[in-house]
């Protein structure tokens, strides 16, 4: 991999962005989220999710590509730092999530 050096930050894709922010937009529309902060790291991408402005991440949803081939590169992290989830495909990491949205629209 003689192209490593030159990736100085890991980034999302447009089309794993437009998960995110979809999933993001639903639950603003219930009332379960309010804002978020894109972090590009050298080792990861971090969307982290926020309920008010100026307090921890509800949630932050990870790429990690270095673990592409082992538990996989996504991940959802709770506020206590524990991976609610991990896998290979955004979508179905994403579900996790999914779940709370069904719970707070009920």
């Amino acid at each position: 991999m003689s192209s490593g050096h030159l990736a100085q930050q890991v980034a999302f894709q447009r089309s794993e962005l437009n998960l995110i922010l979809g999933l993001y937009g639903r639950m603003v529309a219930a009332g379960e989220w309010r804002d978020y902060g894109i972090s590009c790291l050298k080792d990861a991408a971090v969307f982290s999710v926020f309920r008010r402005t100026a307090e921890t991440p509800l949630y932050m949803i990870e790429k990690r590509p270095r673990l592409r081939h082992r538990q996989g590169m996504y991940s959802v992290i709770g506020m206590d730092g524990q991976i609610l989830k991990r896998g290979h495909d955004l979508k179905t990491v994403l579900r996790v999530l999914e779940r709370k949205l069904i719970r707070a629209v009920e």
